[in-house]
Order: C-alpha cells, then structure tokens, then sequence
C-alpha cells in the first residue's frame, strides 16, 4: 500500500469515527501533498508525486510545527503547543522509524565509504547518498554537521 493509500485510508477512519484534531491533520497533509502534485504537473511530471516526496513533504510538516511548539512554550502559550504536538504525532505516524544516533553515525561511515568522499569537497555527494537511502529517518540539519566532521 502506498503512502498516500495509507493516507487517505487514515482519513476515512477518522471521519467515521469523529476524531477531529486528526481528521484536520490529516486534511492537512492531504493538502500539502496535491499542491505538491499540482506543481510537479507544471513541470511536466503528470505521475504527481511519489513516495519519497511525499516523506519529505511530512518531514518538513514536522520540523515546521516543532518550531511552532518551540515558539508557542517561549511565548507561554502551552495550549497552542500541545496542538503542535498533536499534529506532530499524527504526521509521524507515517514517517519511517527515526534511525539511533549510532544508527546515524553508521549510515555516514557507509555513504562516505560508498561514494568515495575524502574531502569537503565531497559533502553533496554523500548527503545526496544519505537523502536518498534515509528520507524521513533522520533530521538532515543535524547530519549535515556531522558529515562535515567527518570530511573536513
């Protein structure tokens, strides 16, 4: 089953059984997603979105509201934070289990042996080898650092 099969079955059953926090998330989600398809459309892609941009559409939708909870606990609105959170569950429902930061650590060592990287120079090649085989698994802000350690 595809994400966006696994989507839309997640809509339907919140619909039928009123959950309306997650009935708007997932609205949301939806949303996202078509305009997503509608601009590949004009690019000339008329298959839409895949998989794998669908991730890291929901990838994105995650760290978004995690600054948004973030901003909300500073400025002392705990309520609006706790929506955050919500909709942050409900969207991590669909992402990939998060790699361990050894698991993360590993997965570096691999890409750069992969590509053959051995100097900063290097770093695009490995995170594109790192975004292809990960996306949705790991925050790509926090990777990016440590590849850099690592080739610099």
């Amino acid at each position: 089953m595809s994400l966006r099969d696994r989507i839309s079955a997640a809509l339907k059953d919140a619909m039928r059984n009123k959950e309306a926090e997650r009935l708007s998330t997932l609205r949301l989600i939806n949303a996202a997603i078509k305009d997503k398809d509608i601009a590949a459309r004009g690019e000339g892609n008329d298959a839409g979105v895949t998989d794998a941009d669908i991730l890291a559409i929901l990838g994105r939708m995650v760290k978004q509201r995690q600054e948004s909870a973030r901003a909300y606990e500073e400025g002392g609105r705990l309520e609006l934070a706790e929506k955050e959170q919500a909709e942050i569950a409900v969207i991590e429902d669909f992402l990939p289990r998060q790699l361990s930061e050894d698991e993360v650590t590993e997965a570096i060592a691999e890409a750069i042996a992969e590509t053959g990287a051995s100097s900063i120079r290097d770093m695009g090649k490995v995170m594109g080898t790192l975004k292809g085989k990960y996306t949705g698994q790991m925050d790509f802000g926090a990777v990016g650092p440590m590849v850099k350690d690592r080739l610099g």
